[in-house]
């Protein structure tokens, strides 16, 4: 959609934006100010999509009452409709919705090379904000009847079916088809319609799919997502699969019909909105970003290296409901090594036991605060780990090498995730958003995703971001302008050397042009140090030792203007992976001394 900055009765003003979570719907109202776009007001409510109320815009209307009643304007009509466009001083220029209730969007992606065409039909459903339930391939080893079961059993909202580049083959495509065909399957929210499909692949077999599929399902065709090896086009079945969202998915959705004729554009699926703005913000500064949100059930991760998007949901690993499988996952060792004191372990598994059947509860005690965060760093870490993973490069590509790549072994499907080159790291979900100290949150994000070099650290403040991603999408202006000053909280910059120096030499020197001078700071070897300084940018010039790389090559200096924040700058000398001791009384030791250099926690 084409960006707007004004409407048919003038410039934008005033902007409300909702979004209807699984439990929670969140309204904001953002309004022009002689500063720019501003957040006015916030208002919640509990969503109303299931039983008693079976109507999503009862849960919008509370949420936006709550918004009226803070501004002191109209906003809702006597029709119990929200007033758009404005009308004199009543009602708002925009209104924008995103939506995960019920839910959210739920597919199934199919191609015919799990590593190729099949990988990149899931980036396309992961990126346009749906859960993947499964991924069909010709070559995943099921045998026809075990995937027809599949297909039969899963019930998503809508299926992704790609394969072959444009020219190539045909007969594992047609195949697909028949099979999606002989499952029939029947779409989760209703049978009143057909189920949805997107064909998104060689444009050679488009008459065997359409003989397979068209009277048995609601068939979209849109050019191929893979046309050629070298090539991904993922923008086409994106777009496709958001339209279909709204046309045939929500529609299904209690109200959802009632909510699309409000709203000033389609509404879009949570984290489909989430990775709007992360691009957005990506591209508007020219910067590599890498964007998190933890959840009770699930962690969300979104990146955009080299010009490159993507998301990937970690779909058991969370912070309440799936806290069990974090530490399933992840081995008790690697969550004890975050605790500053001895737990026994049944006293720490009774602890996540306890989390897990009562999700709402929040840490009454520091200690209970300390095993949450160290299990909420075991959650981001393995996170990162599945993101890496799936944001390569693309398999399959030729390359042309010389002799001294003749050798190297990453080849295709390298990741695109470098932690050397990540400019921000932006945090979100309740265990990052509402620590009760912001270099907590800081410092979990620091321990699970090891950034290299300079990086700056952000957290979103009250979870606006995807209000703000469907905003981008029509007015990109105000998105930004919200995003930057109202939803990031700076935290600051970590500034952590890769490498070892000889003889115990320190990591590098920093010097750093703070508000009462040019000061010289030493990086040791195991060191994490805070030096406060206040939200803006000040220049700063890092020596690294022989061999130590912050983000200019291996011992060679560089001057960065670094962003301060709540946090300040943190200097991290404690090694990439991180070095804990093997020792238990040594690491408690020595993470008792970073809690005393961060003033990490209260004191007692």
């Amino acid at each position: 959609m084409s960006e707007t900055t004004g409407t048919a009765t003038g410039e934008v003003r005033s902007i409300l934006a909702t979004d209807c979570g699984s439990t929670t719907t969140k309204a904001i109202l953002i309004e022009l100010t002689p500063e720019g776009y501003r957040l006015a007001v916030r208002g919640e409510a509990p969503t109303t999509v299931e039983a008693p109320f079976d109507d999503v815009t009862v849960g919008v209307i509370n949420a936006v009452t709550e918004v009226q009643e803070l501004v002191g304007r109209t906003i809702i009509g006597e029709d119990e409709r929200i007033i758009c466009p404005r009308q004199g001083d009543a009602g708002v220029d925009l209104y924008l919705s995103t939506s995960s209730a019920g839910g959210g969007l739920q597919m199934l992606v199919a191609g015919v090379v799990r590593t190729m065409t099949a990988e990149s039909a899931e980036r396309a459903a992961l990126g346009a904000g749906a859960i993947v339930m499964d991924v069909l391939a010709s070559n995943d080893k099921r045998q026809p009847h075990e995937q027809i079961t599949r297909i039969r059993h899963l019930r998503p909202d809508m299926i992704l079916l790609s394969g072959g580049i444009d020219g190539g083959t045909t007969s594992h495509v047609a195949e697909l088809a028949e099979l999606i065909g002989a499952a029939d399957p029947k779409p989760r929210l209703g049978s009143s319609y057909q189920l949805p499909v997107v064909f998104a692949g060689n444009k050679d077999a488009r008459e065997a799919v359409d003989d397979a599929l068209q009277n048995k399902t609601a068939l979209e065709v849109v050019d191929n997502l893979r046309p050629t090896l070298d090539e991904e086009n993922l923008d086409p079945a994106r777009d496709k699969i958001h339209d279909l969202f709204m046309e045939h998915v929500m529609a299904q959705a209690p109200g959802y019909d009632k909510l699309k004729s409000w709203t000033s554009a389609p509404v879009m699926p949570t984290p489909g909105a989430v990775g709007e703005i992360i691009q957005t913000i990506a591209r508007q500064r020219g910067i590599s970003v890498l964007g998190v949100d933890i959840g009770g059930a699930t962690t969300d991760v979104f990146s955009v290296f080299k010009g490159t998007f993507n998301r990937t949901v970690s779909a058991n690993l969370g912070m309440s409901y799936s806290v069990s499988n974090v530490l399933a996952s992840t081995g008790l060792d690697n969550v004890l090594r975050w605790v500053p004191f001895d737990i026994d372990e049944s006293e720490l598994r009774n602890r996540i036991k306890n989390k897990m059947v009562r999700p709402t509860t929040i840490p009454t005690l520091l200690r209970d605060l300390q095993v949450e965060q160290a299990i909420a760093r075991e959650a981001l870490r393995l996170a990162l780990i599945q993101h890496k993973d799936f944001a390569t490069e693309l398999k399959g590509v030729r390359k042309v090498r010389d002799i001294s790549e003749a050798f190297d072994q990453s080849g295709s499907g390298a990741t695109l995730v470098d932690m050397m080159s990540l400019d921000l790291l932006v945090g979100s979900g309740g265990v990052l958003s509402h620590a009760p100290r912001r270099v907590q949150a800081a410092l979990m994000m620091i321990d699970a995703f090891e950034p290299k070099g300079v990086t700056t650290l952000a957290v979103d403040s009250i979870f606006m971001m995807p209000q703000l991603g469907v905003l981008a999408t029509v007015h990109a202006p105000a998105a930004t302008e919200v995003f930057e000053r109202d939803c990031l909280i700076l935290l600051g910059t970590v500034i952590a050397p890769a490498g070892k120096a000889k003889g115990g030499a320190p990591l590098a020197t920093v010097q750093i042009d703070l508000p009462d001078g040019t000061q010289e700071f030493s990086i040791g070897a195991g060191d994490l140090q805070r030096i406060p300084l206040p939200e803006g940018q000040v220049r700063c010039r890092i020596t690294p030792a022989k061999g130590v790389d912050v983000g200019a090559g291996p011992g060679t200096a560089c001057e960065r203007k670094i962003e301060g924040g709540e946090v300040g700058v943190l200097l991290d000398g404690r090694g990439r992976p991180i070095n804990l001791p093997t020792s238990a009384a040594e690491r408690v030791e020595a993470i008792e001394q970073w809690i005393q250099n961060l003033d990490l926690y209260p004191h007692d």
